[in-house]
């Protein structure tokens, strides 16, 4: 009897070869996409200068026992419709212009800025907030007392209708310091 040949079919006219090329082009199509996102959106949470951020905590803490020195206290009131700031200062100090910042924990492009002036009240200072700013923040209040600035610096869960109380809380991270 004469031998039969056995026919091979060509890799390409199966299934499973091509199946196997599209999860890897898929996979590396992926790792390439992840790569150029990562390049164009880099992660600015991190300070790449540590040395320099101590230094400006230092500092930072000086502010904020000037403002604890002079018995300084701010109720914040923010109102949804007209998006008015009234802020009420109590305390030995009582400069013509105070900066509130309301400044996001993650999100960089939700901090806000808020310049106060000092109402016909002692005490009273008014400021205007472009848009509606919710959720947690920290809320920095600055100010001047005889050429030195103060601080007063709380995390708070902000929203409108609701009155934020500054100054209330013990300074932290200023126990070794002295008063």
């Amino acid at each position: 009897m004469p031998a039969t040949p056995t026919v091979h079919s060509v890799w390409y006219k199966n299934l499973w070869p091509w199946i196997i090329i599209g999860i890897l082009a898929t996979s590396v199509t992926l790792s390439l996409t992840m790569v150029s996102i990562a390049v164009n959106n880099p992660d600015n949470l991190v300070n790449d200068n540590y040395y320099e951020a101590g230094k400006g905590i230092n500092r930072s803490l000086d502010r904020e026992l000037l403002g604890q020195t002079l018995k300084l206290k701010a109720d914040v009131h923010l109102d949804e419709v007209t998006g008015e700031v009234e802020l009420r200062l109590s305390g030995d100090s009582q400069p013509q212009t105070l900066e509130l910042n309301l400044i996001s924990p993650t999100q960089p492009e939700k901090d806000r800025k808020v310049a106060l002036t000092l109402s016909g009240e002692p005490g009273r200072y008014l400021g205007q907030l472009e848009d509606k700013v919710e959720g947690r923040r920290f809320v920095e209040l600055l100010g001047a007392e005889k050429g030195q600035t103060w601080r007063l610096f709380e995390e708070e869960d902000v929203a409108h209708g609701v009155t934020l109380v500054l100054g209330d809380e013990e300074l932290k991270g200023a126990e070794h310091l002295d008063k």
